[in-house]
């Protein structure tokens, strides 16, 4: 078997993580993408689109032709420099700072975007998301479940309802899920839980928006993918392994998550899909 070290290890103090201080970089810059105008003229809201899967899925859809707004929390830098590849891309791009797990800012955010969108949102990635690692469930305290809830999932509740408002009829919503929903996470029982949480989101949510307005809803399931938030989440050691249990014996790499949202996304590709959850983990088969 192979050395289970597969990156070097690394421990950020700081949630989320910073992408700019990894080692080694993910690669999120979508740079050996083939477009072919999927996304032309369309406008789309990434949350949590400063790093990782979300940085990925902005280059993604810029590269497509989506103008693109990104919502983060406070990693500047990062932000910077999505915004950066995303004009690089030939689009327009706007990164506006903030908790998801404030229902008044993403009020007044959503409505910042659709303003710089042109008046209109036409996809919606629900991928802003915390985790944090503990290994005894009796030692979690109350307010880390809270904080955890609040941007997992309420945060998508919060951003979905209020995009809305602004997305026309035949629009998609994108929710990022995991792996963990499926399988669980012994020491992530709380992260875990809202990512379960998150499919029944998207499915009671799919039959809804549906029915009433063609809005189709899915969500995206990953393994283990190398990003920020593995080593502001766990020690060296673990960040070290991040990866290693998978069928593939790797960390995968945000660009090979982001054509999964880039295909649900694209009326043209995935107009026959709803409520379904896709599942770039590395080769894991598991049921959902």
């Amino acid at each position: 078997m192979a050395d289970k070290a597969l990156q070097p290890p690394q421990h950020q103090d700081r949630q989320p993580g910073l992408e700019s201080e990894m080692t080694p970089r993910p690669r999120s810059a979508m740079e050996g993408w083939r477009a072919s105008g999927k996304l032309e003229g369309r406008t789309a809201l990434v949350t949590g689109g400063d790093s990782g899967i979300g940085r990925a899925v902005a280059i993604g859809f810029a590269k497509e032709g989506a103008d693109v707004v990104i919502l983060y929390k406070d990693e500047h830098g990062d932000a910077a420099e999505t915004r950066r590849l995303v004009e690089a891309a030939g689009r327009r791009c706007e990164a506006i700072a903030g908790d998801v797990g404030d229902a008044a800012f993403v009020r007044d955010a959503v409505a910042r975007a659709a303003a710089f969108l042109g008046g209109r949102i036409d996809v919606l990635v629900n991928n802003a998301a915390e985790q944090h690692e503990s290994k005894d469930f009796a030692l979690i305290e109350e307010a880390q479940v809270e904080r955890t809830f609040r941007t997992n999932i309420l945060g998508y509740f919060w951003v979905a309802k209020a995009v809305l408002a602004h997305m026309p009829d035949g629009g998609a919503i994108i929710n990022s899920t995991s792996v963990t929903a499926y399988r669980g996470s012994p020491h992530l029982v709380d992260y875990a839980s809202t990512k379960g949480a998150i499919v029944a989101f998207t499915r009671s949510l799919s039959g809804q928006l549906y029915e009433s307005r063609g809005i189709r809803v899915n969500a995206v399931a990953p393994g283990p993918i190398w990003t920020p938030l593995i080593p502001a989440s766990f020690d060296e050691a673990r960040t070290a392994e991040h990866g290693a249990s998978s069928s593939m014996g790797r960390a995968g790499q945000p660009d090979e998550v982001a054509p999964s949202y880039i295909f649900l996304a694209s009326a043209a590709d995935s107009s026959y899909i709803n409520g379904q959850v896709l599942h770039p983990n590395g080769g894991d088969v598991i049921n959902g």
